[in-house]
Order: structure tokens, then C-alpha cells, then sequence
């Protein structure tokens, strides 16, 4: 260098020496924008530009774009580029590039169209990465155009150009257009096959499987899968749960020594085998592990939790935290989640409080997981105070809490929740409806359901087969089975829940032919039948007193190999029982390999049914002696069984076994029994100062069986004051208007005989009469 300066002009040697100078100087700034971190320091660093004569230096000026940029600061981003903006294609592509990098999607729109506005040509980064733009923000509209541009500029069949409008179509749910794009690219490359492997992967239907296809043909073509492209597959075959696709995926990456110690392949991988039914596979991956971090664990805890192996997952999770694994706030929310499954209050609080004490700030997703935990352990005030807390709310939050609601009984605010969600402009999703579709049931609200069917009809959610399946069933809950059956027929792709939620509600409204008749045809459509199917099949066979088909569903069982079907097991002994078959019944329970608290409430039933009462108490004791914890049907066989045998003294012992050793809160049905059991001994006094201690919503059934006893006994003194009280809280009660008419008669009081009588006819109501199965079944084989 000095030679050099010793045999230039002086002027021209003081004219390379400032020029060289700018040079070192710009190239220091360019470093120290390069790891600028702080706004002030960015802003004396653009001063000290400035003051160097550098402003118009076209590459130091496109970094100052993207610097303020990067900190938000967009006015002061924009004046900068304003100020060195020319036609130079690098400028361009430099400030759409770093935009991008800064996360100012729109920014690099905007400044998309001004440079089509200068008619410069486009090349492929700049395409790229505006797509790109549009992929994040989900801008299909926009992204058509610059498809166009990028066709008329012949850059649709640029690999990498390709590549984001696959991600671009495949994003916005539009597959069909992103395979289009895909046949356009003359040169595939494993970036182009990725890219359309990745966006099949990510349907959620069977067309998932097309991007094995894509693998193989990729294969054809002399291209080998990346890992990238692997991570795609095995997403693919977890979603399907197809562990035969996964194996070979598994073994692929083994041969080519691909994902090893990688966290994400590995992760994935355990996914996949977990919900593919593998968890074992999954253990063993895990088990091999070196370095467990964080996401491997939290790959486990999500994936047994997802398939409802809950205890499992919290097993896993306790295992990570006795490690000292610090967690994140994933896995927290993973392991409330299992406390939610499991109602573990006293854990899902110890882990909210951890999160208060490690500083973790609640998220979206941390508090969503609260608010499920508290709701389904009772505590819905809770999740109440944290549901209001949070401001941004989205849809699945306030399904959690219509759920919470719901699961509380108490309908009304859940119906209240979707009611906010749409004043918020929160826009519902299914399980949206299919909460406010269950709150109408819980109601039994006809109007809001009707009401929530013309939502459904608009939003276009009735082709959700799961929808249109809570409508059938709410429906014919409500009482409107005519409408639940053209709903049911207008339905294009029936599953099994379709067919058994109509079945149910013919169940429901005494028309058991209709249920018979819709199982034949089912069968008729080759629809494989499941036990809910058998189960209802039974009910309507019950209702009917067809003995001989029900043996022919057990019959069936014995065929199918399928003794251990514990629900048409339990259906079949309460049908056996109440055609009379007691023997049949209890020769089944005795001899089913496996039983469930519903298999010994059946049968206690069943005794209690034959007036067995002696054999109905000493199946509780065994049950007991087994350690099989009864539930509120125990106890309500029980009480019904001592009431129709007059053991009054079995049945109080009962009642006080039930609250004292096994803390169960009676209910209506509980305090009916009780009332019944003393108004039989004719102890209606004590029955009465019972029913007093009742709250009155929960008064009907036990005042119905007092006013029965008082006939019995002819006390019709408190006859009446019973009967208008019951009249008052079930004025369409026609069995209480029968009772009042009888009591009435047998005191002579006709007079108020005819009153009654008049009130019925003017009110519409008719008494189902009673009648015996069995003797029906005789007369229906006669």
C-alpha cells in the first residue's frame, strides 16, 4: 500500500484516502448494526451516519430498515428507506428480506406493491419471500396475485418459488391448487417433494394419506427423503394411526442414520407410536435417550394424556419433577391436565402454585388447562375468577368453561358463555355448538334448541356428522322425536352414533318397534354394530317383553366370543329380571368373568324386582367384602328392595350406611325411597316430617308416594294438604290428579271428585295405565 501512494499524485493520493477511509468506517457500522440490541444505541448509531457523510450509502441504509424494523419502530424504518429508494433489484430484495426477518409480514406486502408500482422485474427471493408473508398471515387473496406475477415472470416453476405456494395453498386449506402448483415445477427437488408431503400431512381426514404416495414417487425419482421430510410422515401415520407406515418410516431413518439424538425426529416419533397404539415402542425410544431435555418429556406426558391414558401421563410427569428437570410452562400445563382427568385438586393446586412461585406467566393455553382442572374437580367459582381474568380470549377457552358449567349443571351460564363469545366477536367452532346443543337437553329449552339448529344451518355446521348428531339427540330429549328422525334422514354419512342416537330417542318415547325396526335396518346397510347399539337393542326388547329375541342377542355374544361385553351383560340381567327369568339373571351374574358396579346394581335391582329383599342385602355384603364401592343406584335398589318388603328397619339402616360409611349425599330419589319405605309401614307422620327437611324442588317424588300411602290408609286429612302441595309443584302431574280423585272418593267427597276430574280433562291429561311384560309376551306368542 505504501509503494503504491509513494508514486501517486498528491491530490489523487488524498482523493483515495478519504475514499478508503468511508469504505472502513461503513464497514464498522455495518458490524455494528449487524448485533445492534438496543433501540437508543440503533438511533445514535443511525446520528453517527450522519455525521459521517453516510445517509445515501445504499447498503448501510438498508440495514437501518431492517434494524427499525426489527424494534417496531416502522416510521422511522420507512423515512429510511424513502430516502435511499431506487430501482437497484439487491435494494429491493435486502428489504423485503429482512422485513421478513423482523416479522413485518405487512410491511413486506406493502412493499411488495410499490415495487410492482416501478414496474421492476421480479426475481424468485423476492417472491418468495413475500409468499412467505402471506403464508403467516394467511392472506390467500394476496397470495393469488403474486402467483400471477410470479407466472407471468416464469417463476411458477421455480423450486423455491413452488415451495411457498404449495405452503401458501396447502395453509389456506386449498390442496387441490397447492398439487397444481406441485405439477408446474419441472425441476422437483427434495425442498419441492417436502413441501407437498408437508401440507397433505397436515389434513385431518383420510386424503392424509397421499403423502406416503408423494414419498414413494419421490423414492422414483432418485430423491432421498430428508429429515424434514420424515418428520411430515411420521405426523402423518400418528394422525392416521397407521403404525405399519410408521414402522417403515422408523426403519428408513435407522438405515440411513437420520434423526439420531435429533429432539424433534425423536419426539415425533414417540408421538407417533403412542397414538398408534404403540406406547411400548414408545418407552423403549424414550428409555434409549441419553439426555432427556424437556420436550422429550413433555413428547410423553402430551402423548398418554391425549389417549387417555391420564394416570400414565401423570406417572411420568411426577417421575420428571423428582428428577429436578426445570419444566416449562407446556408441560405444566400437560400435567394440570392430567389432575383434570384425574380430579386431583389437592396436585392440580400444588402445580398452580408452582407456577405462581417460579414467576411463569399464565398463558392462553396454562390458563385454559386451570380453568378445566377446577371445573371438573368442582371448584367452578375458581375457574370462574381465572376465566375473567384473562382479556384475550379465543373459542376453545370458553368451550372449557361451557364445559365447566355443564359438567356442574348449571346450563344456563354455560348458555350464557356462548352468548359473551358472540358479542366478543369470538367466533364458535363445533365443540361451541355442541356445548349449547348439550345445555338445551340439560334445559330441556325446545325454543334455544331450535334456535341453535338455525345457527347450525347457517354456519353450514350441520355437515359435521358430530353436530348433527347432538341435534338428533336433543331432539328427541325435548320430546320432538318427528323432528330428530327427519334430521336423522336427511343426514348423508351416518356413523353409528347417528343410528344408536335415534334409536335412543324412539327408546325414550315408548316406541320400541321403531328402535327394532331402525336396527334391522342398519344391519341391512352393513353397518358393524358395537355394544351401545346391543345395549338400546336390549332396552326396546324390555319394553317389549321379547324374551326370545333378547336370548338371541345372547346368543349372539356367546358366538362372537364376547362374554366379557360387561354393558349388554348388565342390559341382559335387568331384562331377564323383569320378564320374570330371576334364575336366568342371577345364573349370568354368577358366572360373568368380569363385573362392574353396574353388574351388582343390576342385580341387587333384580332381587329387589322379586320382592328378594334377604338376597339383595347379602349381595351388598359380598360386594362390600369384595371391596367394589357402591355408588347411588346401590343404594337406591336397596331402598326400593326393603320398601316393596317392608323391612324398615334394613332400609333406615341402609339410608344411614349410605351417608355415614360411604359419605354419599342422598338424593330426591334416595329421600323417595326412604318416604316410600315408612308410608308402606304406615308411619306417616315420621314420613311426612321427612319430606319437610326436603328443598322443594326435590319434594315431587317422595310427596307422590306419601299421597299414595295416605290413601292406602285413609288418612285423608293429610291427604289433601299433601296432594294440593304436589299439584302446586307438578300441576301436570296426571298421576297426582288421580291419586287426589281416589282419595277423594273413598273419603265421599264427590263434590271434589268432580272438581278434579274437570281440572284433568280441561288440562289434557291422560294416565298411562300399567301392564304386565310377561303376560304380554304370552299373548303376543298366543
Amino acid at each position: 500500500m505504501n509503494a503504491y501512494l509513494n508514486i501517486v499524485p498528491i491530490r489523487s493520493r488524498k482523493r483515495f484516502l478519504s475514499t478508503f477511509s468511508a469504505i472502513s468506517i461503513s464497514e464498522k457500522f455495518d458490524s455494528c448494526l449487524e448485533n445492534c440490541s438496543d433501540i437508543l444505541f440503533l438511533k445514535k448509531l443511525h446520528a453517527s451516519i450522519f455525521v459521517h457523510g453516510l445517509g445515501d450509502v445504499t447498503f448501510l441504509g438498508s440495514k437501518l430498515v431492517t434494524c427499525y424494523a426489527k424494534f417496531d419502530f416502522l416510521t422511522e424504518s420507512r423515512w429510511v428507506f424513502d430516502r435511499i429508494v431506487n430501482n437497484s433489484l439487491s435494494l429491493w430484495s435486502s428489504v423485503l428480506v429482512g422485513y421478513f426477518r423482523a416479522g413485518q409480514y405487512k410491511e413486506v406486502q406493502w412493499r411488495y406493491l410499490n415495487l410492482r408500482q416501478r414496474k421492476i422485474f421480479l426475481d424468485s427471493s423476492m417472491s418468495m419471500f413475500c409468499l412467505k408473508s402471506c403464508i403467516e398471515l394467511g392472506c390467500l387473496n394476496f397470495g393469488k396475485g403474486v402467483h400471477a406475477d410470479a407466472f407471468k415472470f416464469g417463476l411458477n416453476t421455480n423450486c423455491f418459488v413452488g415451495s411457498s405456494l404449495i405452503g401458501l395453498y396447502g395453509k389456506c386449506g386449498d390442496i387441490i391448487d397447492a398439487s397444481k402448483v406441485f405439477d408446474e415445477i419441472t425441476q422437483r427437488d427434495v425442498v419441492v417433494y417436502t413441501s407437498i408431503i408437508t401440507e397433505y400431512a397436515r389434513l385431518r381426514d383420510h386424503r392424509a394419506y397421499e403423502a406416503f404416495k408423494f414419498a414413494c414417487n419421490m423414492q422414483q425419482e432418485k430423491l432421498d427423503p430428508n429429515r424434514v421430510t420424515l418428520v411430515s410422515l411420521l405426523q402423518t401415520s400418528a394422525q392416521l394411526e397407521v403404525l405399519r407406515e410408521g414402522r417403515s418410516v422408523h426403519g428408513y431413518a435407522v438405515r440411513r442414520g437420520i434423526g439420531c439424538s435429533d429432539e424433534v425426529f425423536e419426539t415425533t416419533l414417540m408421538d407417533m407410536y403412542i397414538k398408534c397404539g404403540a406406547p411400548r415402542n414408545a418407552d423403549c425410544i424414550f428409555g434409549k435417550i441419553k439426555i432427556r431435555n424437556i420436550g422429550s418429556w413433555n413428547a410423553m406426558v402430551a402423548g398418554y394424556q391425549k389417549i387417555g391414558q391420564s394416570f400414565d401421563a401423570w406417572n411420568l410427569f411426577y417421575l420428571m419433577m423428582q428428577e429436578n428437570i426445570m419444566p416449562d410452562l407446556i408441560i405444566l400445563a400437560n400435567g394440570i391436565l392430567c389432575c383434570a382427568d384425574l380430579k386431583h385438586l389437592r396436585e392440580g393446586k400444588s402445580i398452580h402454585c408452582y407456577i405462581i412461585r417460579i414467576g411463569f406467566r399464565l398463558d392462553l393455553v396454562a390458563i385454559t388447562a386451570l380453568v378445566d382442572m377446577y371445573s371438573k374437580c368442582k371448584c367452578i367459582i375458581q375457574a370462574r375468577k381465572l376465566f375473567d381474568k384473562i382479556e384475550t380470549r379465543d373459542n376453545i377457552l370458553c368451550n372449557v368453561m361451557m364445559a365447566g358449567y355443564l359438567h356442574n349443571e348449571f346450563a344456563c351460564e354455560a348458555v350464557k358463555i356462548f352468548s359473551e363469545m358472540v358479542r366478543t366477536c369470538i367466533k364458535p367452532n363445533i365443540g361451541s355448538i355442541l356445548n349449547l346443543l348439550s345445555a338445551s337437553c340439560d334445559l330441556k329449552d325446545l325454543k334455544l334448541g331450535k334456535c341453535v339448529h338455525g345457527y347450525v344451518l347457517r354456519q353450514e355446521f350441520h355437515l359435521s356428522v358430530e353436530v348433527a348428531n347432538q341435534v338428533i339427540f336433543m331432539y328427541a330429549y325435548c320430546g320432538c322425536i318427528y323432528y330428530a328422525r327427519q334430521v336423522f334422514s336427511r343426514l348423508r354419512n351416518k356413523d353409528l352414533v347417528s343410528w344408536t342416537s335415534m334409536m335412543t330417542g324412539y327408546i325414550q318415547h315408548g316406541q320400541a318397534n321403531e328402535s327394532i325396526d331402525l336396527f334391522r335396518l342398519m344391519r341391512s346397510e352393513q353397518i358393524d354394530h358395537d355394544s351401545v347399539a346391543l345395549t338400546i337393542l336390549l332396552q326396546a326388547f324390555c319394553q317389549l317383553g321379547h324374551l326370545s329375541l333378547a336370548k338371541e342377542v345372547h346368543c349372539h355374544l356367546y358366538r362372537a366370543h364376547d362374554k366379557r361385553d360387561i354393558p349388554v351383560i348388565n342390559s341382559l340381567i335387568t331384562l331377564y329380571a323383569k320378564c320374570g327369568k330371576l334364575n336366568m339373571a342371577r345364573n349370568l351374574f354368577e358366572n360373568a368373568t368380569e363385573k362392574c358396579t353396574t353388574s351388582w346394581n343390576a342385580m341387587i335391582a333384580a332381587y329387589g324386582m322379586h320382592g328378594n329383599c334377604l338376597d339383595a342385602l347379602k349381595l351388598f355384603d359380598s360386594m362390600k367384602g369384595k371391596n367394589i364401592e357402591p355408588d347411588e343406584v346401590t343404594f337406591t335398589s336397596l331402598l326400593t328392595a326393603c320398601s316393596h318388603s317392608g323391612f324398615v328397619e334394613d332400609g333406615l339402616n341402609v339410608f344411614r350406611s349410605m351417608t355415614e360409611e360411604f359419605s354419599i349425599i342422598p338424593c330426591e330419589e334416595h329421600y323417595g325411597c326412604l318416604v316410600d319405605l315408612l308410608s308402606r309401614a304406615g308411619q306417616l307422620e315420621e314420613a311426612y316430617g321427612l319430606v319437610k327437611f326436603l328443598p322443594s324442588r326435590q319434594r315431587a317424588q317422595a310427596l307422590g308416594a306419601l299421597l299414595a300411602a295416605c290413601q292406602v290408609y285413609g288418612n285423608t286429612e293429610m291427604g289433601e294438604v299433601i296432594g294440593k302441595h304436589l299439584l302446586d309443584l307438578e300441576p301436570e302431574n296426571a298421576s297426582a290428579y288421580t291419586l287426589m280423585s281416589n282419595l277423594y272418593a273413598e273419603s265421599g267427597k264427590w263434590d271434589d271428585v268432580v272438581k278434579i276430574r274437570s281440572m284433568t280433562k280441561e288440562k289434557g291429561l291422560r294416565r298411562i295405565h300399567g301392564y304386565s311384560l310377561i303376560e304380554l309376551n304370552k299373548n303376543l306368542k298366543m
